[in-house]
This record gives structure tokens, sequence and C-alpha cells, in this order.
């Protein structure tokens, strides 16, 4: 058994065409705690809204671009012409044990229940659009604020976002140390033995061919295709 290179999690994404309050179509906007996400833009045209201390930026998208965004980055995708994207996701599980927060308002964000229920997975269209416009809510007073020099929003969103994690974070080593951290260090293993001419991890050599786990689910920014993928 050996896991995807690097040990990162794998998606496709379709993002939502619902319209949003500011009259935006897309996804909810969410940050990682822990995670670099790499969006490999594979048809279509839309954009990823962006926020960090730095400010808000719009970047578009279209087939060819990659883009990726460090732990900390509250990042939206927006819909125009059927954009489809294939998502790289380190740490592959962490997002889906509660690595990924969405910008729900502060009230929400502030009770631990109250957020888990919302931000529970959609069963419907529904539901996905509901969490989604929920997300919006809390987002566009944070962007808000960032356009007019104010970081403080956001800060205190990140601030929020710990906290809700903090708990969890305890269950999410061992994911990491059988993920991302066991596949490096395979590596130095493997460079260690080349040094000393020892070939027999080569013996271990083979091709792992999977497809997807689920179609068409309710991923964060959109339509989801997802791979689960055993370390």
């Amino acid at each position: 058994m050996f896991p995807l290179p690097g040990g990162i999690g794998l998606s496709h994404l379709c993002a939502y065409e619902w319209e949003a309050a500011d009259g935006v179509c897309g996804g909810s906007p969410h940050l990682h705690l822990a995670c670099t996400e790499a969006y490999v833009v594979t048809g279509g045209r839309g954009a990823v809204q962006t926020l960090d201390v730095g400010g808000y930026r719009e970047t578009e998208l279209e087939a060819g671009v990659v883009a990726w965004f460090a732990p900390g980055t509250v990042h939206r995708m927006v819909q125009r012409d059927d954009l489809r994207i294939t998502v790289l996701m380190q740490n592959s599980g962490l997002p889906e044990a509660g690595d990924a927060v969405f910008t729900f308002p502060p009230p929400v964000l502030a009770d631990p229940d109250a957020y888990a229920e919302a931000a529970a997975m959609p069963a419907d269209d529904d539901a996905a659009r509901r969490r989604r416009d929920l997300a919006i809510e809390g987002y566009l007073p944070i962007r808000d604020a960032l356009v007019a020099g104010d970081p403080g929003p956001l800060r205190e969103f990140q601030r929020a976002a710990v906290a809700l994690a903090a708990p969890k974070v305890e269950a999410w080593l061992p994911r990491w140390r059988t993920g991302a951290l066991a596949a490096a260090e395979l590596t130095g293993e493997h460079l260690r033995a080349l040094a000393n001419g020892d070939a027999s991890h080569l013996e271990h050599s083979g091709m792992r061919v999977t497809g997807p786990s689920e179609e068409d689910g309710y991923g964060m920014c959109g339509r989801r295709t997802e791979y689960r993928i055993d370390m």
C-alpha cells in the first residue's frame, strides 16, 4: 500500500452555480488551518476570491492555471462558465476532520454545537445552498473591512477558527503521522538506501489504480467528486 505523492488528497470540483447575496455565483468561503490547497484548472472560466492580512484579491481562473493558498487564507471559488478544477490538498483527511472552517457569522463560530450543525454535510441542493449562504453572510463583512484597510475582522475570524479546531488537533496527529509525515520519511529511507547502493525497496514497486469513491457530492466550493486513497 502506498499513498498519492506526498500523502495529498485529491478531488474534482465544479463550482456551484447558485447566485449569492452579492450577485456572485460560487462556493462557500472558508480557510484551512494546517493545509495548503491547490487548484489545477481543467476547464471553463471563473475566479477565486482570497482574503489574507495583505488584503482582498480576485484571481481569474481558466484552463491551465494553477493557484494555491497557504493556511489562513480565506478562499471563495467563483463560477462564471462551467469552471472545473482538480484540487490537490495537503495532509489528506485533515480538511474533512475539521481543518477547514467556514466563514459563518460570529455567533455561529462562537458556539461549537451551532457550528457543527451549520457545517454538516448537506443532504441536498437546498441544504448545500443554505450552508453556502450562511458562509457568505459572515464573509462579506470581513471582505468589506479588509477592502477598507481593516484586517481586524479577518484576524477575529482566524482566532475563532482556531478555537473551534483546538479540541480536535490531538485526533488529527495520527492522520498526519500515517499520511504526509510517513510519505516524507519514506523518501528519506529510500535516499539513505540509494546512497548505500541498497536497491531492496525497489522490490516493492508496483502500481495502484482507483476511481471516484463518491461522485456529485457537496463540497465546500462546489459539486465534488471525491477519491479516498488508503494510506
